[in-house]
C-alpha cells in the first residue's frame, strides 16, 4: 500500500514559502511516497497553478515523487502542455506523475476556446500528440483532426521513458476503458465516494482483463479528503468547511470525506483499501500550511501505522 500526501497550494495572501518547504521536507522524512497538487484554472479558490507549483517543489525535495491530478488536458495546448510536463520531469530528475482528464459537460470549455462537442476527440488526439512529442524521435510528423504537423523538431525529452506515468481521472465506463487503453493508472476523484470508487475499480479490472493488460502494470489509487481530530464532530465540520472552499455547494460533496478520531479515519481508509486502492492520496483541506502540517503529522503517527 502506497501513501501519498497533498501539497498545500492555497494562496490567499503572501505565499508561505518557508512553511511549504518545511512541509515538503517533513513529508520526505515521514516516508510519504509522493506529494500531489490539483488544477483549478478558474474558480473562487486561490490555488497556485499545479505544474508551476511542482517545479518549485522539485527544488525543495530529493526523493518525493511529484504529482498533479488532474490536468484537464482538453483545456491546454498539447504541445505547450507536453513541454511543461517535460520541464518539471527534468527539473525533478524524473519524479513526476501526471494525472489527466478530458473534463465533462460541466466544464467551462468556452472560456478556453474549446467547442464542448469535440472535447473527447480533442482529449484523445491531444494525448496522442503529447506522447509523440515525448518520444525518442527528435522530429515528429503528426496528422490528426485538429493538428497537422510535418517534421517538427522537439527537444528536450522527459527523463522518464517513454514518458512520466500517466494517471487518468475518470468515472464513466467509456472513460475508464480509455484509461486502461492509454494510461498507466487510475486515480479516483476525491469528490467521489468510496462506494462509487469501488464501482469504478470493478470496471477498471474488467477492462484490464478485456484489453489483456497486466494488472501489475496499472496502479489504482484514490484521493481521500480527510481530517483527524479527537472530537469527531469538529473533524466533520473542519473537512466540510474545506470541501466548501474548493467545491462550493456541489451536490453530494458532504458524502465523500473520511473524518473523525484516528480510529474513525483508520476505518474509513481501510474501506478505501478494500475497495481496490493500491495508492491513497491523503488530502487534508486546512486553511493554511500549518493546519495541513498538523494533519500530516497526526496521520503519520496515529493512522498509517494501523494500516
Amino acid at each position: 500500500m502506497r501513501f501519498d500526501i497533498s501539497i498545500p497550494q492555497l494562496d490567499a495572501g503572501r505565499f508561505d514559502a518557508d512553511g511549504v518547504k518545511a512541509y515538503l521536507t517533513r513529508a520526505e522524512e515521514l516516508g510519504f511516497t509522493g506529494g500531489w497538487v490539483m488544477e483549478q484554472a478558474i474558480g473562487p479558490t486561490p490555488l497556485l497553478a499545479p505544474l508551476e507549483m511542482l517545479a518549485w517543489a522539485a527544488a525543495c525535495t530529493e526523493r518525493l515523487r511529484l504529482g498533479v491530478a488532474v490536468l484537464v488536458s482538453t483545456l491546454h495546448d498539447p504541445l505547450q502542455l507536453a513541454a511543461a510536463v517535460t520541464a518539471v520531469d527534468r527539473l525533478s530528475h524524473g519524479r513526476l506523475d501526471v494525472g489527466i482528464s478530458g473534463g465533462g459537460g460541466f466544464r467551462k470549455f468556452e472560456a478556453f476556446g474549446v467547442e464542448q462537442g469535440s472535447f473527447v476527440a480533442r482529449f484523445t488526439e491531444g494525448l496522442e500528440l503529447m506522447k509523440a512529442a515525448w518520444s525518442d524521435e527528435p522530429r515528429i510528423t503528426f496528422h490528426g483532426r485538429f493538428r497537422q504537423l510535418d517534421d517538427l523538431p522537439i527537444q528536450p525529452k522527459p527523463v522518464q521513458r517513454p514518458h512520466p506515468p500517466i494517471w487518468f481521472g475518470a468515472s464513466a465506463p467509456k472513460s475508464l476503458a480509455r484509461a486502461v487503453r492509454h494510461g498507466d493508472g487510475f486515480l479516483g476523484a476525491g469528490s467521489s465516494t468510496t462506494e462509487a470508487f469501488a464501482e469504478h475499480t470493478a470496471i477498471v479490472r474488467e477492462e484490464l482483463a478485456r484489453q489483456v493488460r497486466d494488472p501489475s502494470s496499472f496502479t489504482i489509487g484514490k484521493r481521500v479528503y480527510l481530517t483527524v481530530d479527537d472530537d469527531a464532530q469538529r473533524a466533520r465540520e473542519r473537512i466540510i468547511d474545506g470541501l466548501r472552499r474548493v467545491y462550493g455547494r456541489m451536490k453530494g460533496i458532504e458524502d465523500v470525506p473520511v473524518s473523525g478520531t484516528p480510529e474513525d479515519v483508520v476505518r474509513g481508509l481501510r474501506e478505501v483499501r478494500d475497495a481496490g486502492a493500491k495508492m491513497v492520496l491523503l488530502h487534508p483541506l486546512g486553511t493554511d500550511v500549518a493546519e495541513d502540517r498538523e494533519q500530516m503529522e497526526r496521520l503519520a503517527a496515529e493512522v498509517l501505522p494501523q494500516l
